[in-house]
């Protein structure tokens, strides 16, 4: 039977707040093989019955079901609208049609009608203080209300309050963004909750990123020096009329119970100092003051369909431990981001104090050192009046344990509850194996990945930085997309990249940029300036790339086309005969091979600037080739072609050395296809020998680590590949397991082995540029890869490296199209040689290529024609299930040729 099974706009169930029309997406089942969508048809109502559709689309003769474009549909604002979609196939099947996908549209054409309205004066830019907002106002046709939206965001934080309830489950709204240029609005339904007469919209404000002490220099200030609200309340009739509600002058402020409330410092709350009632009717308000306007653009405000942070999961505490310096401390057994939701009960003026950590020191007692001046601390005072219950709302805190300073009465566990806050993405990738800490390990990539996917990808969550640095989520970026839905995350940080870009292409080290003109008090940055070091800057172009790989659509490509040029030109403008060069580079940054006390690594910053030239400028020229702009494809894949021979001539003798000896050069050179043909054997046996030189231990940092697996897999070293990962001694990605990690290091002797600290000025426990090994786990262990040339995984390629001493991997990856499974298991045969079974899920409307690495022999095909290749065998199929058993060679000699289709390769 054929169904659609979800139906997706730009990858979500469900948008609320639209401006642009939203690419269609639909996953496909069939109980037969070799399915292909041969044709489709939408309908799009205002209702869910769909009767008389706004649009009847007819019958498209196509096999394209995802990234399919709305050209037809005109939307009018504040409107929701259900979307549905039927379908063909090659076997003559015609679907039933889908369950609809929903969507409610934004403010069009910047018609706000509105201002952003501030309880704060100037005067207040020092103060961390909470505000209210508050504006009563009437309705006497409530049973005629065929819908109601608001479109909301602030100058700072907010939360929104209806008739006295919150709205939404959204965090720290509005977010983080360049926010001049790029403020994001949400929209919430609120159908069915306007009442007949008096209704109250009410708002609590916290300064946040906008107006907080951010930054390791700790200025505030840097966006302006007043929290402001804007929203707009539409209220549709059934006759087609409309009420508006707006922010303007008429709404009142006033004081909140938040006494201080910083991102990095916590938050102060004083129970006594609430006003009950305050959004509720039939409070008065009188004595409240007016409010202020506060002067922005409004056509930086963009809508934010989905995406938002969220209360993702809750966690329990897993032990109270009296610390030998006796401290009392809560253990909640997992190192996350969020805050303590808690229940207290005691007498008016008492406190409840908790300051958040991330590690006991190797005595067992609290460490707070790493935190720098971050102080992590919340404070509540109780108004006393029966149990109460409070977390914070404008902040957020990286923690593990929690050191209860104050509580009155005894604590009992059963009061705490860690709330874990990111940006809500659906987890897409699983993986599991017959090794506990390789799984173990995986668990740490993800929760690294939930501890700094909050709203911008941080480096860290708990010290005094949590900053968009590019080098972090360039590193990171193909690994979060398998194990999240990252499409949306990324477009709207990449979005504030492009816009904090600088005239000339240079492109700053963190996003959103607040390091320019704030450096004076940092050595490096002041001297170095604040944008355009390899390997960081080229985020602009590697994110974006990595983005159309993973889900095919060429929106991301068009809106950061310009950004992509702009920082090739850059590169080019500042380099001479190919060899680039800009002020302060972070190389290597933290590599073991660094010189003693030094964060930068050992290879030359030459080289690792030139080699990700050459990278950049490649996928540059392929996006221009993928948006059919030949004129740049043809230039800068001539330009690639320069910058390679350029590197060859000043890093490669003539006998074939590579100039620099360290292991990151010679994986730079052999992932980015660097290498000349007649020098790659040499080059692959030389990084074993100086991997063999550390006694089979990588020294690498935060450049060669993330490709380090992949140099060696690709490249006919399996073997050493799974040897790598597999360490559990120092310094290692299991090291950090055997000692207890729950998420990734920054270092990889964040703690030594003899138990002492990394020196505590940059010693995060939650920092997940080394769990970039996450992206070998799924392209290379379970071999389940993307073809540049039908991204998205309209094509796949399965071709798992089987090795590591593992009985068995299975791992999924929920793409656009339908779940890819892989699942094989490992038992010995002969000496030399074992039997593989190997389990395939294919998804509808696709088709795989499947290679054997090292097959001898099928034992059973499953009905696939394999042919023999350099490799193995492989074969093309097309969507199913498949179970495959072989014998494999377990030890081959073999070379490859490593040709850079989107990070894939290609024997020869």
């Amino acid at each position: 039977m054929l169904t659609v099974t979800r139906l997706t706009l730009n990858q979500e169930s469900a948008l609320s707040g639209v401006q642009e029309l939203p690419v269609m997406g639909w996953e496909i089942e069939s109980n037969k093989r070799d399915v292909i969508q041969t044709a489709y048809r939408i309908q799009i109502h205002h209702e869910r019955d769909f009767n008389n559709s706004i649009f009847q689309g007819e019958w498209q003769e196509s096999e394209k079901s995802n990234n399919v474009e709305l050209t037809e549909l005109i939307l009018s604002p504040s409107e929701r609208y259900f979307i549905r979609v039927q379908i063909r196939d090659n076997y003559g099947e015609t679907s039933l049609w889908s369950s609809p996908a929903e969507m409610i549209s934004g403010v069009i054409d910047n018609q706000w009608e509105a201002e952003f309205i501030s309880a704060e004066t100037s005067e207040d830019k020092n103060n961390a203080k909470g505000t209210l907002l508050r504006k009563s106002f009437s309705l006497t046709r409530n049973g005629d209300i065929q819908s109601a939206f608001i479109h909301v965001s602030a100058l700072g934080l907010y939360e929104l309050y209806l008739n006295g309830q919150k709205i939404g489950e959204d965090a720290l709204t509005p977010g983080w963004t360049s926010y001049h240029h790029h403020l994001l609005y949400q929209t919430y339904d609120l159908t069915g909750q306007l009442v007949n007469g008096e209704n109250v919209i009410g708002a609590i404000l916290g300064a946040g990123w906008y107006k907080g002490d951010m930054g390791f220099s700790r200025h505030r200030n840097y966006y302006g020096e007043q929290t402001a609200l804007i929203s707009r309340l539409v209220i549709n009739y059934k006759d087609g009329t409309r009420d508006i509600v707006v922010t303007n002058e008429s709404w009142k402020g006033n004081d909140s119970a938040v006494l201080f409330s910083e991102i990095y410092d916590g938050e102060i709350y004083d129970a006594r100092k609430e006003i009950p009632g305050w959004c509720e009717k039939a409070y008065s308000g009188e004595n409240w003051r007016r409010v202020n306007i506060v002067k922005h653009d409004h056509s930086a405000l963009t809508a934010q369909g989905s995406c938002t942070v969220r209360k993702n999961e809750t966690l329990k505490p897993v032990a109270l431990i009296t610390t030998p310096q006796g401290d009392t401390v809560i253990d909640f057994g997992q190192n996350m981001s969020g805050w303590v939701d808690f229940q207290v009960s005691g007498r008016p003026g008492e406190k409840v104090v908790l300051r958040h950590f991330e590690v006991l020191d190797a005595q067992g007692n609290v460490y707070l050192d790493n935190l720098r001046s971050a102080q992590q601390r919340t404070e509540y005072v109780l108004k006393g009046e029966g149990e109460e219950s409070w977390h914070p709302r404008f902040t957020y805190q990286g923690f593990r344990y929690v050191k209860v300073e104050h509580y009155p009465g005894a604590l009992n566990l059963d009061n705490f509850t860690a709330v874990v806050l990111h940006s809500a993405m659906e987890q897409t990738g699983h993986f599991s194996c017959s090794d506990a800490d390789l799984n173990q390990l995986h668990h740490n990539i993800v929760w690294g990945l939930k501890g700094n996917f909050l709203d911008v990808p941080t480096d860290c969550p708990q010290r005094d930085e949590r900053l968009g640095w590019t080098g972090d989520a360039q590193i990171f970026c193909r690994t979060a997309s398998y194990l999240m839905q990252t499409r949306n995350f990324f477009a709207k940080w990449l979005a504030d990249l492009r816009y904090d870009q600088t005239p000339e292409g240079g492109v700053p080290h963190v996003i959103p940029d607040i390091l320019t003109n704030h450096c004076d008090q940092d050595r490096l940055l002041s001297e170095g300036g604040t944008h355009s070091a390899s390997a960081w800057a080229d985020a602009a172009v590697i994110n974006p790339w990595t983005i159309y790989l993973m889900y095919g659509d060429t929106r991301v490509l068009k809106k950061q086309y310009a950004s992509m040029k702009g920082w090739v030109d850059f590169m080019t403008a500042h380099s001479e005969n190919h060899v680039w060069k800009y002020k302060l580079q972070f190389g290597d940054w933290v590599a073991l091979d660094a010189k003693e006390g030094s964060y930068f690594g050992a290879t030359p910053n030459d080289l690792t600037c030139m080699a990700y030239y050459a990278y950049s400028t490649l996928l540059f020229s392929k996006a221009a080739k993928a948006l059919n702009r030949e004129e740049d494809y043809q230039k800068y894949a001539a330009l690639h072609g320069q910058i390679v021979s350029r590197f060859q001539a000043e890093f490669f003798t003539p006998t074939g050395r590579l100039a620099a000896s360290t292991q990151t050069a010679h994986i730079l050179a052999l992932y980015f296809n660097l290498v000349p043909d007649a020098f790659r054997q040499r080059t692959v046996d030389t990084l074993v020998e100086l991997l063999h030189e550390h006694d089979g231990q990588l020294v690498t940092g935060f450049v060669g680590t993330p490709y380090f697996c992949h140099a060696l897999s690709q490249n006919g070293r399996a073997k050493e590949a799974w040897s790598l990962l597999l360490k559990d001694d120092f310094p290692s990605w299991l090291y950090q397991v055997k000692a207890g990690a729950t998420t990734v290091w920054e270092h990889w002797d964040g703690i030594k082995p003899d138990g002492s600290m990394w020196s505590a000025d940059m010693n995060s426990f939650n920092h997940y540029a080394y769990g970039a090994v996450g992206e070998w786990l799924y392209r290379a262990a379970a071999g389940i890869e993307a073809d540049e040339n039908a991204p998205g995984f309209k094509h796949v390629v399965i071709s798992p490296v089987i090795g590591g001493g593992l009985e068995w991997v299975n791992a999924c990856y929920k793409s656009i199209y339908g779940m890819i499974k892989v699942h094989w298991t490992v038992s010995d045969a002969a000496e030399g040689v074992q039997n593989i079974v190997l389990a395939v899920t294919i998804p509808a409307n696709t088709v795989a290529t499947v290679s054997l690495i090292n097959a001898e022999r099928i034992l059973a095909s499953d009905g696939i024609a394999f042919v023999d290749y350099a490799q193995g065998v492989t074969a093309k199929v097309g969507s199913g299930e498949y179970r495959l058993e072989y014998l494999m060679r377990t030890e081959r000699v073999r070379t490859r040729h490593t040709c850079l289709t989107g990070n894939s390769s290609v024997f020869q």
